[in-house]
């Protein structure tokens, strides 16, 4: 002990850090273990349709929903009656813009914009998810311009779409094209940040926290997409039996998540995040951000992987997009998760409502990207 302080005070006194260090020996690098390889390989999914013993369809959607939920450890409780207020209201061109807060568990409030067209309705709706990109100080904002008097805020979403959505607000785009239009903040993101400030360093210790309660935050997310989908249904304003849901990045994940796993969408639409685990979660690329906590429910590999989740929706109408210049998802990932995907909705008659997609696009969700989302709704949820 007495030698160890002794070359602690050598190291600080010639500026050499202890925590740097490096052993000869090491079992993880670059975030993955060394053996990623190994784990890849027993990963079989056998509750993955064909893979399944269960051949009826619908059996085995209920079966593997289950399985999602199971490892989606214990949900928020709910509240007997939702509650909503409503924070601000203003007129944009052709549509209503309305902050509201809602209360659908007892924990907390979520906060929300919505937009709802002008004229008779009810109209066909949308639930338009919000991205990550290691950005928190905006969630919702990102999706939904945001009011006039959150200077602040507006500028950050502004320079945010300008970079991500090809200076177009998504939700904005669909309201103006006649859709009711919701989006509220995931835990961890805008005002459900945290006090200090949005940290995205925090992000992962925050989430290994809530492990500690039996919560896992990224299935509380989902939960929160699932409820909110639900009091969307609700609204007077909205056609229950023409809702859809749609994201880029991780909205698209949350978005084919919320298909699969709610029966109140009708149709979804991902912009950038489809792959297989074999190759996201592989050391064959120079990455150090492999998704974490933000898409992580304990124990799912062991039984399906990402589209085999995502089939969940079959046969309800998808839409998926992918970007060959993306750096976050490698293509052959994308491509391979398309092929089983595809071999799902044929299996039930239903490719036809099923479209995957490779764009010369980087990770992003421009105009064309956009205009494509609208070109898909209009077929499926306005017909």
């Amino acid at each position: 002990m007495y030698m160890r302080k002794i070359v602690l005070l050598v190291c600080i006194a010639i500026g050499v850090s202890l925590h740097g260090q490096k052993r000869e020996k090491f079992e993880f690098s670059r975030n993955l273990p060394v053996y990623a390889d190994m784990l890849i390989s027993d990963l079989t999914y056998p509750l993955a349709w064909g893979n399944s013993d269960i051949k009826d369809f619908d059996q085995w959607r209920k079966v593997a929903r289950q399985k999602v939920f199971d490892c989606m450890l214990t949900p928020p409780p709910p509240v007997a009656q939702t509650e909503v207020s409503v924070i601000a209201e203003e007129q944009r061109d052709g549509y209503k813009a309305r902050k509201i807060e809602v209360r659908l568990c007892k924990y907390y409030t979520i906060p929300a914009l919505m937009l709802i067209p002008d004229g008779k309705g009810p109209f066909p709706a949308v639930n338009v998810l919000h991205d990550h990109g290691a950005h928190l100080f905006i969630g919702k904002e990102k999706m939904i311009r945001p009011f006039a008097e959150d200077s602040i805020v507006i500028k950050d979403a502004e320079e945010w779409v300008a970079n991500l959505y090809e200076g177009q607000f998504l939700g904005d785009y669909l309201a103006k094209n006649g859709y009711v239009v919701f989006s509220s903040d995931a835990p961890m993101w805008g005002e459900r940040g945290q006090e200090e400030g949005a940290k995205r360093d925090r992000y992962d210790m925050i989430a290994g926290n809530m492990m500690m309660y039996g919560i896992d935050l990224s299935a509380y997310m989902t939960y929160d997409d699932i409820r909110c989908t639900e009091f969307l249904a609700t609204m007077p304003e909205v056609d229950a039996n023409r809702i859809g849901c749609t994201g880029c990045s991780m909205g698209a994940y949350r978005a084919w998540m919320l298909a699969a796993l709610s029966e109140h969408i009708r149709a979804g639409a991902s912009v950038c995040w489809m792959v297989t685990t074999d190759e996201q979660m592989s050391l064959n690329y120079q990455r150090t951000e492999n998704g974490g906590f933000a898409n992580c429910f304990p124990g799912l590999r062991r039984w399906l992987d990402y589209p085999h989740v995502a089939s969940l929706a079959c046969p309800k109408p998808m839409l998926f997009i992918n970007g060959s210049q993306d750096k976050l998802f490698p293509m052959k990932g994308a491509e391979k998760a398309f092929r089983i995907m595809r071999d799902v909705w044929k299996s039930q008659n239903a490719d036809q409502v099923l479209d995957t997609e490779i764009w010369d696009i980087p990770h992003s969700c421009g105009l064309k990207a956009q205009a494509k989302v609208l070109e898909f709704f209009n077929k499926h949820l306005r017909q």
